[in-house]
């Protein structure tokens, strides 16, 4: 269940409904709310042998479009360099890397859709 708000409100509450989503689906949250100067990685996940740095994306209305159309090949690029960083931080972790978006559509308290989509 996500409140509506404030918009500074959204993003919090729709990353811990996007964390819970992907732990149910097989990923281990390792870490969240990474920063660096190349950018900002919402959820740092394990899957599959991957170390999958994860955009979490969420719309109440679809006036301007779908979540995961959001995401930008400008964002995409700050979030490959910021995960690098990341990997190169943590080099316990697996060498393999990929960029997954949760693509939440929520009407009212409810989330109405869910999913994940493997960018790269």
């Amino acid at each position: 269940m996500l409140q509506k708000g404030r918009k500074n409100n959204l993003g919090p509450t729709a990353e811990t409904y996007a964390s819970d989503f992907l732990v149910k689906n097989g990923y281990k949250v390792i870490d969240r709310n990474f920063h660096s100067r190349f950018g900002e990685i919402d959820i740092i996940a394990l899957k599959d042998g991957y170390l999958v740095f994860v955009e979490v994306k969420a719309r109440f209305s679809l006036k301007y479009g779908l979540p995961e159309e959001a995401v930008t090949p400008t964002k995409l690029f700050k979030i490959k360099k910021t995960g690098e960083y990341y990997s190169l931080l943590h080099s316990e972790l697996p060498k393999k890397l990929r960029i997954d978006v949760v693509a939440l559509i929520v009407n009212g308290p409810d989330v109405v859709s869910a999913k994940i989509i493997v960018v790269d």
